[in-house]
């Protein structure tokens, strides 16, 4: 592994991966820092390329888009503001950038990036199967919470005395009606 690599963290890559209109991008300006180029430098070999790039690899934030990011960072340090909306580039972006940033570092960077993107949909795939397990068992809960309250309804209603009393079965004698009793006076 090159010496390059080393210097990029895959916690340094995650940090500046957002989600914006439902895809996971980076910036313009982290990509650079990564590759370590200037903004415009990264933009202006796009621009060169720019039928390598259609728009569901880059993309131009709109102002609002761009203002939210901003309320997102919190304050920022000077030189950090954004004088041109920012360019947006997905994983398929970032991967074409490989083609027209053919430095050593460049490549060393895209896979970096790479394993962060994918590393990124494997967690993904494994919360949406945990997600996925969880309302299952769910379901089943709740199927069982039914049949359990039914369970007890009926132990209950079995255990509780009766409304009315119930007519004794079988044969009784009466004490007052009896031959063999001897009346006392």
């Amino acid at each position: 592994m090159s010496n390059q690599t080393s210097l990029i963290q895959p916690e340094q890559i995650e940090q500046v991966i957002l989600r914006i209109r439902g895809q996971r991008v980076m910036l313009d300006r982290d990509l650079a820092a990564l590759y370590g180029v200037t903004t415009g430098n990264l933009n202006k070999a796009v621009q060169r390329n720019a039928e390598r790039f259609p728009p569901d690899f880059m993309f131009q934030l709109t102002a609002d888009e761009a203002e939210s990011l901003r309320f997102q960072f919190g304050s920022l340090k000077r030189g950090q503001h954004f004088k041109y909306l920012p360019q947006v580039y997905t994983q398929e972006g970032v991967a074409m950038l490989s083609s027209v940033l053919r430095s050593p570092r460049a490549v060393q960077v895209n896979i970096a990036i790479m394993r962060v993107f994918v590393r990124l949909r494997t967690t993904l795939a494994l919360h949406k199967e945990l997600a996925h397990k969880l309302a299952e068992l769910e379901r089943k809960i709740e199927g069982h919470d039914t049949s359990i309250r039914t369970l007890f309804d009926a132990i209950r209603e079995l255990a509780a005395p009766p409304a009315t009393p119930r007519r004794e079965i079988g044969y009784h004698v009466k004490e007052a009606s009896s031959p063999y009793r001897v009346k006392r006076r």
